[in-house]
């Protein structure tokens, strides 16, 4: 039976996730995670897609994106797999997939739930026990998004929270378990990130029913 092709909304976020192969590392040192940044940082400009947030866990990957075009997406992401694949085996001497099947996607309601998908993901390394703040993690987009110079500019501004200290704070104050388990829920399920009016607005758009199902409600910028 054939695969049903992901939903891709060009001009709204996407919240992507890829997993390594039966949960086993995709990095195992600096020089892994910087090959994939440098690799994102290139591609997605060479596919027309926009990177608000994104965080390279041990066997796991987080990206919000934005297509300009309904191909970019899925280009991009292969093409991201694949080099990352190449490189890791020859590097590692191994042989095989490196990631777990395809990647998990999310169209995200860019006006309640982008800042929220942004904080989700950088707020992983502090969820996972890894580190005390985002701050304190190398691998995401926080330190862009609050104005660290010692870290490289890889990320699109994440318009409206572009003050460093108010994205910081907002941050700071946590993502709630409601939040948390219907942003985790639609992306590991391929819905959508949003409410009852924004799943019936992409339906107009694309012309494909997409299905409702309980919802969160965002929390206020």
């Amino acid at each position: 039976m054939p695969r049903s092709g992901r939903l891709v909304v060009t001009g709204y976020p996407h919240h992507v996730i890829q997993r390594g192969h039966n949960k086993q590392p995709v990095f195992l040192e600096d020089e892994d995670y910087s090959y994939y940044l440098s690799s994102l940082k290139d591609w997605r400009c060479e596919y027309g897609v926009k990177l608000y947030a994104y965080c390279l866990m041990t066997n796991h990957i987080h990206l919000l994106l934005e297509p300009s075009t309904s191909e970019g997406l899925g280009l991009l992401m292969k093409r991201l797999a694949g080099r990352q694949t190449r490189y890791f085996n020859a590097k590692y001497l191994r042989n095989g997939t490196l990631w777990d099947g395809r990647y998990k996607s999310s169209v995200v309601d860019s006006d309640a739930y982008l800042f929220n998908c942004a904080r989700y993901i950088e707020l992983n390394p502090v969820r996972a026990g890894i580190v005390p703040t985002p701050q304190d993690y190398r691998w995401s987009s926080f330190n862009e998004h609050i104005g660290n110079s010692h870290f490289s500019n890889v990320c699109d501004t994440l318009s409206g929270l572009s003050d460093p200290e108010n994205y910081e704070a907002y941050v700071s104050e946590g993502i709630g378990d409601d939040e948390l388990s219907f942003i985790r829920s639609s992306v590991n399920r391929n819905q959508l990130t949003g409410s009852a009016s924004f799943i019936s607005k992409i339906e107009r758009i694309t012309s494909i029913r997409v299905e409702h199902r309980g919802r969160g409600r965002p929390r206020k910028k």
